[in-house]
């Protein structure tokens, strides 16, 4: 017992210690917080206010101009327009009037905007009694009247007065100006964007303005009645607004939960509002100190932390060894499982951002909470945050729709709902996705639901593929067959037809025209071999650095040559600056020239074939864009997909093998370059091919290296 008594005693010493200790921090704390605060709203205070002034003591100006224009000798037509023009000039002002020395009204003006408004609104009685006063002040004093009362003022409208000083026989005078003073005080507004901020504006007679909070002005009211002990602080800080002072008050949470402005401390700063030296106006701000709150409950926190420190260090010297020694390894446990817990997190969310199939999580509303980076870039900046219809602003109505019923069913049976291979336009493409819609059992509000898109538009490329290297692969078996088997036959033919031919005597015998019929057709089969042959045998380019000006230009006079055969316009293009291409010169000629004779078939006569090229950018890399275009009879929008396979041609019977663009593509896509065909019947084909440029000078020993 003895043993567990003296830690025991230090411990509740300690703690009593730092208790005292923490309630010191916190009142020196405090002390210095609400200091610094009142000094902020001060600075801000002081910082709006000085615009107000500024335009009072405009306004001040403005008056005593106008009286030393109207001293002035000159017509009244005069006087008339120089207050005209300073009517207009100023929005806030809204009529003039002018009085004799004898306090009678000699001239008065109203601003084009109050026109329309009653003549009670823009001539108040307050407009001539203020100039009269005005008539008995210093010269230079601007006399400002109460707020004038009325449903047009809004309790805005004052009257501001000054003398006239004129020696002139029957000059002298008053002239006063009816002004709407909300403006001139609407920088003051900036300091009560704060809630927990009330504004108290006091006018030229210790009013309150119809800024003021209603609180304040009501209690300002009450300040002369038995209620005004009740709020002493606000007493003194009006008292001091009276007589033009300045400064801060720090007013008790009782008197500042009777202002209304909650159970906290709160602070008053307040300052008057000059014109020439005069204090006309005083406005003070009340600031709530429920802010500081929060500080001060980190700062016990802080405190706390540390009595506790303190404690389990007391503990540590006695028969608590044992206890913290075991909190430690569960603290340890439970630090392993929370870093366990956040590694998962961060490999999961790394998994989800790294599969190719898209991922989008749906809050119990519908609208999109997260999405995996195989989708972030397909969708709009927005899309998280979004509905499904936002988030797919491209896609058809009813893809969108269908993706909506997927989930709802989802969602409604508990199990998971699946479209397989549906034709669905989400991203202005007609591809084929698989649409998973996966409730979460344990789901929040905001991820009750996964959404994912399989994009199979790969899969359907690779089965292209696949298909085609099939097609390659029978042509290079019949090829071959062909080639061994029927090739050696047709020369021998061929020979003997063209004997026969010569011994007949050509084309003129009668006989002679079935002998040629025989040579050509030797000669078509010859040539559908000898493709057959090239397809099947090209090999992986060996490119090299060639310049596409000059093979273009060794492709000219044949190109002309068969333009003018087929009577078409042939059109060329190519600067002579643009980069050089990593290219087998002979397949590049090869690919060039079976474009080019393919446009001008499909023109008929008088068309337009044209061969131009431009540098641009494949991706990150540099190429050379070919662009071969004619305005022939085009291809149907169901062939496009079909043109780049063997035998598949849409030109008539016997015209054409089908072979020269698949041969094209596949010596396109063996440098590296992509290849594109754009059609449309009656209007043309445009066929684009991006060919990689040759690599600067060095580039290979510097990568070697």
């Amino acid at each position: 017992m003895n043993r567990l008594l003296a830690p025991l005693v230090l411990l509740l010493v300690a703690l009593a210690s730092v208790a005292g200790g923490a309630v010191w921090f916190i009142q020196r704390d405090r002390q210095a917080l609400v200091e610094q605060f009142g000094r902020d709203r001060q600075a801000q205070l002081d910082e709006a206010a000085s615009g107000v002034a500024r335009s009072l003591e405009d306004l001040g100006d403005n008056l005593r101009f106008a009286s030393e224009l109207l001293a002035q000798p000159g017509s009244a037509g005069d006087h008339h327009n120089e207050l005209r023009a300073l009517l207009e000039a100023v929005g806030q002002y809204r009529a003039i009037a002018v009085l004799g020395p004898d306090g009678e009204e000699r001239l008065f003006l109203v601003d084009h905007k109050s026109r329309h408004l009653p003549r009670e609104a823009v001539h108040p009685p307050a407009l001539a009694d203020t100039a009269r006063q005005a008539l008995t002040a210093p010269a230079g004093h601007v006399i400002p009247s109460y707020a004038i009362a009325g449903a047009a003022s809004s309790g805005w409208m004052r009257v501001f007065a000054t003398r006239i000083d004129s020696d002139a026989p029957g000059g002298g005078g008053a002239v006063a100006i009816l002004v709407d003073t909300e403006p001139l005080f609407a920088p003051l507004r900036m300091v009560t964007v704060d809630e927990n901020t009330r504004l108290l504006l006091l006018g030229a007679h210790g009013t309150p303005a119809p800024m003021s909070d209603p609180a304040l002005a009501s209690w300002h009211g009450r300040l002369g009645e038995p209620a005004g002990t009740l709020v002493p602080g606000l007493r003194a800080m009006v008292d001091r607004m009276r007589a033009g002072a300045s400064g801060t008050l720090r007013l008790n949470e009782v008197e500042a939960q009777r202002l209304g402005m909650g159970p906290a401390d709160a602070v008053a700063t307040f300052r008057p509002l000059r014109m020439r030296g005069e204090a006309s106006w005083s406005v003070a701000t009340l600031s709530s100190t429920s802010a500081l709150r929060s500080h001060e409950r980190t700062l016990v926190l802080r405190l706390s932390l540390a009595a506790l420190l303190v404690a389990v260090v007391l503990v540590a010297f006695g028969a608590y060894v044992v206890l913290a020694n075991r909190r430690a390894v569960a603290l340890r446990e439970s630090l392993r499982h929370a870093a366990r817990f956040a590694h998962l997190h961060e490999k999961t969310q790394k998994i989800l951002d790294h599969i190719p199939t898209g991922i989008l999580a749906l809050s119990h509303e519908g609208r999109i909470s997260g999405v995996n980076q195989a989708l972030r870039a397909r969708l709009p900046a927005t899309a998280v945050g979004s509905t499904l219809p936002e988030a797919f602003p491209t896609a058809s109505a009813a893809a969108v729709q269908r993706l909506g019923a997927l989930v709802l069913s989802a969602r409604d049976k508990g199990a998971v709902r699946s479209l397989h291979g549906e034709p669905l336009s989400l991203f202005n493409e007609k591809d084929q996705f698989n649409v998973h819609a996966v409730p979460l059992e344990h789901g929040d509000g905001e991820v009750s639901t996964l959404l994912v898109l399989e994009d199979l538009s790969n899969v359907r490329m690779l089965e292209d593929q696949l298909l085609r290297a099939e097609k390659l692969a029978t042509v290079g078996v019949l090829a071959a067959g062909v080639a061994h088997e029927i090739g050696t036959p047709l020369g021998i033919i061929r020979g003997h037809a063209e004997y026969m031919l010569q011994k007949v005597g050509g084309v003129e015998h009668p006989q002679g025209r079935g002998l040629n019929a025989i040579v050509t057709q030797i000669d078509r089969v010859s040539r559908i071999i000898r493709q057959l042959l090239d397809l099947s045998r090209l090999q992986p380019a060996r490119a090299g650095v060639v310049p596409l000006a000059p093979v273009v230009r060794g492709l000219q006079e044949l190109l002309d040559v068969e333009a003018e055969r087929r009577h078409v316009h042939f059109e060329l293009d190519v600067p002579e600056q643009l980069p050089s291409l990593a290219a087998d010169a002979d397949q590049l000629q090869q690919v060039l020239l079976n474009l080019a004779l393919n446009a001008c078939d499909a023109c008929t006569a008088g068309g337009h074939v044209r061969l131009s090229a431009s540098a641009c950018m494949a991706g990150d890399t540099q190429a050379v864009e070919i662009r071969v275009q004619d305005d022939g009879r085009g291809i149907a929008p169901e062939h496009l997909h079909q043109v780049f396979d063997p035998f598949f041609t849409t030109k008539k019977r016997g015209q054409g093998t089908g072979l020269g663009l698949s041969v094209v593509a596949q010596i396109v896509r063996n440098h590296g370059g992509q290849v594109e065909v754009d059609s449309e019947p009656g209007r043309g084909t445009v066929v684009t091919l991006r060919w990689p440029v040759a690599a600067a000078p060095g580039w290979e020993e510097r990568h070697a290296v």
